[in-house]
């Protein structure tokens, strides 16, 4: 594995001549993606700037063009104009200021008065190395390209550690303001939320205190990419924890999580109904951020990071690394979230194959459950059956347990390489997405979902079922991969 300098990763992008070369490179990959939102070159992570505007949806990444290491961060902008077929626009933001002269770090966009308006995380660093994080916003311009403010909305709290960051924009009709949730750290290291109000979007800022969620006051080390939204009349808080294990969760100290309950926001008190639960029980799923502006009080619009921080994937030989998962809608039944993939995304389907033990690249497969036994389904095993993603649901605990170990390409094994999904049903249903590198699995119409990335080999394309009937589709692309800087 290459290691990787200060210079090399904090190197600054000069024109698109930079990384042509690098472009063309990765394109011979096997594992470029057909239908999910991927770097064109070197690394991308949390999603930012999701937003619904004039009828476009607006997405930004969190972009390292060198290689697949954190290092300067852009975002990349891509657009959609159903959440399906998504096109390249080139450089949404970049760390070309004082404020953000380290990074344009993650952060959120809100539709409002006739613009589309970003906030995101200026990562400034003195000589020494020292971070300051700064607030900041950009509105989109007639070209398309977001315009920053000269100066930010507000610097960091110097009662709270460097660690705050990641901006996420709601407004609250009923109290008549705009308010910011930031992902922060308190000077003893535990997560928090600071909540800043203005009546104004892009002025009059003021801290408003911290975000008080009983129960959960030491809960991780740090907060990343919160994120509210009323759904069918109850507030949901999904947030990010990070330096802390969880039960179930193996080695890993990065993870997704939601809420549901009452935000008063009189009170900066959010009150949950009850213990949390994983937004997705997969290996690789974080920095999830909704959609704004969708105009629909009873459903959102998500979508996250297929990664997780500080792991490491085998396309980094190839110098890139990441994409996002595909847009779920998010709605509430029976006291939790149910995510499913979006309506529309069969207009993808191509062909039909007929369920013969081979597996498509790029394709959708319907696992229908046979009965109320047990289920043994494993993907990309190679032609005898053996090794593959082994997916067996044991129907006396209602658990699916997934197991990755078996493949040739193995990675972040210490972290762990088998997780379980547990259900509150009985397996009825399984419908799953495999797009060359990924693998996005929605259990019972989406009461659970489990993402992970794969790296097949040759020999890896096959697999076997007990306890069911398949349905496969080949996938036809979505998203160019045009050279746009």
């Amino acid at each position: 594995m290459k290691e990787w300098t200060r210079e090399e990763r904090y190197r600054v992008l000069q024109g698109p001549e930079d990384i042509r070369d690098l472009y063309a490179r990765i394109q011979t990959s096997a594992y470029r993606q057909r239908y999910h939102v991927q770097p064109i070159t070197g690394l991308s992570s949390d999603p930012n700037g999701f937003a619904l505007h004039k009828g476009t949806w607006h997405l930004c990444y969190q972009w390292c063009p060198w290689g697949a290491v954190h290092g300067l961060k852009y975002w990349y902008h891509v657009t959609s104009p159903d959440l399906i077929h998504w096109q390249n626009a080139g450089i949404g933001l970049a760390p070309d200021c004082f404020y953000d002269n380290r990074g344009t770090h993650s952060g959120s966009a809100i539709s409002q008065d006739g613009e589309l308006v970003f906030f995101y995380t200026g990562n400034h660093r003195d000589e020494d190395w020292t971070r300051t994080p700064y607030t900041c916003a950009a509105v989109l311009g007639e070209d398309n390209r977001p315009r920053k403010l000269e100066k930010p909305l507000f610097g960091p709290r110097d009662d709270h550690s460097e660690h705050q960051r990641d901006p996420k924009v709601v407004w609250n009709k009923e109290k008549g303001k705009y308010y910011i949730f930031i992902g922060a750290q308190t000077l003893d290291k535990r997560g928090c939320v600071l909540i800043y109000e203005s009546e104004q979007l892009l002025s009059g800022w003021r801290f408003a205190g911290e975000l008080k969620v009983p129960g959960y006051e030491a809960f991780g080390g740090m907060w990343e990419c919160p994120y509210i939204v009323n759904i069918s009349g109850r507030d949901v808080l999904i947030f990010s924890p990070q330096y802390t294990k969880l039960p179930g969760r193996g080695e890993s100290t990065n993870h997704n999580v939601y809420l549901i309950g009452t935000m008063d926001y009189d009170t900066l008190t959010f009150t949950p109904d009850g213990p949390y639960r994983h937004l997705d029980y997969g290996f690789d799923f974080y920095a999830a951020q909704g959609a704004a502006s969708i105009g629909d009080p009873d459903r959102a619009i998500l979508i996250a990071w297929i990664g997780l921080p500080d792991n490491h994937y085998p396309t980094e030989e190839e110098d890139w690394e990441g994409s996002l998962s595909l847009p779920r809608e998010l709605r509430i039944r029976d006291g939790k979230l149910v995510q499913t993939p979006l309506p529309g995304l069969e207009v993808l389907r191509d062909t039909q194959i007929a369920p013969e033990g081979k597996l498509p690249a790029v394709c959708e497969l319907e696992l229908t459950a046979s009965g109320d036994g047990d289920v043994d389904f494993n993907l990309f095993t190679r032609a005898d059956g053996t090794g593959g993603l082994r997916l067996h649901y044991d129907s006396a605990s209602k658990r699916c347990t997934v197991d990755r170990s078996g493949m040739d390409k193995r990675f972040n094994q210490a972290v762990g390489e088998t997780l379980d999904m547990p259900l509150d049903a009985p397996l009825k249903k399984l419908r799953v997405f495999i797009d060359r590198c990924s693998a996005e699995i929605f259990a019972n119409d989406g009461e659970a979902t489990f993402t992970t990335h794969v790296y097949p080999t040759e020999r890896e394309f096959n697999y076997t079922l007990n306890g069911g009937e398949l349905k496969i589709w080949k996938l036809k692309p979505s998203v160019t991969d045009e050279f746009i800087v």
